[in-house]
């Protein structure tokens, strides 16, 4: 095999392990709420959100366009292949840490700091940070503002309607609700974290020179991404799920599915209209913030919410400066 090929297809295993791991460190996104209130079993849920994130996956094409044209811009060639594949195992390495303390981090800015932090340690090709403003760290600010509002109007509206309603039908009516809540996530998690996955494989394809337009979707590579965020998703990251089922805030059958509702429309807003990669994790966790402040403040444990903000925060630098690590060990491998 020529060097080339052997680059490229580093990177596309780097990047469907990058796959794996977003499936299982973002499961939660998509059925923690429904576990927690016991709407779903958790292998049913787990099923059903692996099945929800491969239909998703090929809804999500004009996400993929901007994580692959849209973020940094590489000549073609070895050296561009090692830039992605650093910013990949930044973005790997960043998820299981948070995954390992349970922390619901996004594993998109994960994987967009580490392609930011490797290109500008590089200094080959350059980051195009008008779209990283508009398409990354605005949606990162706006969104959770977003789902915590609106899950509370949300849910304050659930509140007002059935407020003559009998709790034991209303509880078991929510619960049934929740299996098509939770479902629309599913699908908006593949449409938004599938879709960032094949960015990077065309990302790779377009530097190796086997492709001369670095928006092009190849059919297997919808195929590749879907399966593996579908395994991952299905293998399960409890730690995470526990945090955002049971932690933040107990839950019940109608606080979930306002919570999904909300959250699961906030992507698929963001994907098709303004064709943003923006954080399922974000938007699903400030949803449940904003749900659950319905109540009161203090049913929100403002004490996990706020680690959890944290390493939103810190997301983006973290996986950029590991990345920037793991290209010195790379890059000789890359020339």
């Amino acid at each position: 095999m020529s060097p080339e090929l052997v680059a490229v297809l580093a990177v596309i295993v780097a990047a469907m392990l990058f796959d794996y791991t977003n499936g299982f460190h973002d499961a939660a996104n998509a059925i923690a709420t429904s576990i927690s209130t016991r709407a779903l079993t958790p292998r049913v849920a787990l099923a059903m959100a692996a099945v929800g994130n491969f239909i998703g996956a090929h809804f999500g094409t004009e996400v993929a366009k901007t994580v692959g044209d849209g973020l940094v811009s590489l000549p073609t060639g070895i050296p561009s292949l090692g830039i992605v594949f650093a910013g990949v195992l930044g973005a790997i390495s960043w998820n299981l840490i948070t995954w390992y303390f349970g922390l619901p981090s996004s594993s998109s800015h994960a994987l967009f700091g580490g392609l930011v932090g490797a290109t500008l340690l590089a200094g080959i090709g350059g980051v195009q940070w008008a779209n990283i403003v508009e398409k990354v760290l605005l949606p990162m600010i706006l969104s959770p503002v977003v789902g915590l509002i609106l899950g509370f109007l949300a849910m304050t509206a659930i509140m007002w309607i059935f407020r003559r309603g009998h709790p034991g039908r209303l509880n078991r009516g929510f619960r049934g609700a929740q299996t098509f809540s939770a479902a629309l996530m599913a699908i908006g998690h593949g449409t938004q974290d599938a879709a960032k996955t094949m960015g990077i494989v065309v990302l790779a394809l377009y530097s190796g020179g086997y492709q001369s337009d670095a928006s092009h979707i190849p059919e297997w590579v919808f195929w590749a991404s879907a399966t593996m965020l579908a395994a991952g998703t299905y293998t399960g990251g409890w730690r995470i799920i526990r945090t955002l089922g049971r932690k933040i805030i107990d839950l019940g059958p109608a606080e979930g599915f306002a919570a999904e509702t909300v959250a699961s429309s906030v992507l698929y807003f963001n994907a098709w209209v303004l064709h943003a990669p923006i954080s399922t994790t974000h938007t699903i966790t400030s949803a449940i913030m904003g749900v659950g402040a319905t109540k009161r403040l203090s049913a929100v444990r403002w004490n996990v919410a706020g680690n959890i903000i944290i390493a939103w925060v810190t997301t983006f630098p973290a996986a950029g400066l590991i990345a920037c690590a793991l290209y010195f060990v790379v890059r000789p491998f890359f020339t």
